[in-house]
């Protein structure tokens, strides 16, 4: 499938807070560790969804992405030029109590920040840790993807340019074809699991996140690309595949779903 360039850098010298096998995190007492549950779970650090491998503390039911365990204490992105990025375990706030002024809202997905995030102190700008991890180059199928925070076209999915129904108002970011064809809001695709997860998707399946993924795209995709005259079985393919790529990004393991995208590029 070729490699997946990355679209942020850490600071020059700079080192995570963690060594050897990472096994401690400055916010919880004991050590975690890494582990892989075929089941979803909510991230202690971002406080948002995840499934499949992460770093967990058995004894106090507490588990962190990959993404906010390892997250670098300095960070820069592409799309906010000679701004420097710093994670902070809890949102900054405006007044000696959470209010509706200080609720804060990610730059990527503009969903709320409530746990784990990076911070530009100058511009007022937050990303989750899973979104900051959105490479910037994604080839699927001989067709390169490129992330995008300006897009023309409408979403495959949502028939929309930007994001709807966002309280923050933020566009979203995308990832766009060179040509033209695709175009999917990251965020779309995790409505989709988390609509799914919250409508009983993901029980029954014996907790495999991956077997309850894989029935929950069809009908969803059916759904979303009913009425789309574009049918073909590589357009179909391609916008599974994409699916599959970003939810597991978001979701803090990408490992998860790149094993299902092997089978799609490979299955007749």
């Amino acid at each position: 499938m070729g490699q997946v360039s990355s679209n942020f850098s850490s600071s020059s010298g700079l080192r995570s807070w963690f060594t050897g096998r990472r096994k401690t995190h400055p916010i919880h007492r004991h050590k975690l560790e890494l582990k892989s549950y075929k089941k979803p779970y909510n991230c202690d650090g971002c406080k948002e969804l995840g499934f499949g491998a992460r770093y967990r503390c058995d004894k106090c039911n507490f588990d962190l992405h990959q993404d906010c365990m390892l997250a670098a204490p300095i960070a820069h992105h592409d799309f906010f030029k000679n701004s420097t990025f710093k994670i902070f375990h809890r949102p900054p706030q405006k007044c000696s109590y959470y209010c509706q002024d200080c609720q804060r809202y990610c730059d990527a997905c503009g969903k709320p920040v409530r746990g784990f995030h990076y911070h530009c102190e100058k511009e007022e700008w937050d990303l989750h840790p899973c979104c900051r991890n959105l490479p910037n180059n994604l080839p699927i199928e001989n067709i390169k993807f490129k992330l995008r925070n300006k897009v023309s076209s409408k979403c495959i999915w949502c028939k929309k340019k930007n994001l709807e129904g966002t309280v923050s108002g933020i566009r979203g970011w995308s990832y766009v074809s060179e040509c033209k064809e695709y175009h999917f809001h990251v965020q779309c695709a995790m409505d989709m699991v988390i609509d799914g997860w919250r409508n009983g998707a993901f029980n029954n399946q014996d907790g495999n996140s991956l077997a309850a993924l894989e029935n929950l795209e069809l009908p969803l995709l059916r759904q979303h690309l009913s009425g789309n005259r574009r049918s073909s079985s590589k357009f179909t393919k391609v916008v599974k595949i994409v699916f599959k790529t970003i939810v597991g990004i978001l979701l803090g393991d990408p490992t998860v779903v790149f094993t299902g995208i092997v089978v799609d590029l490979v299955a007749k």
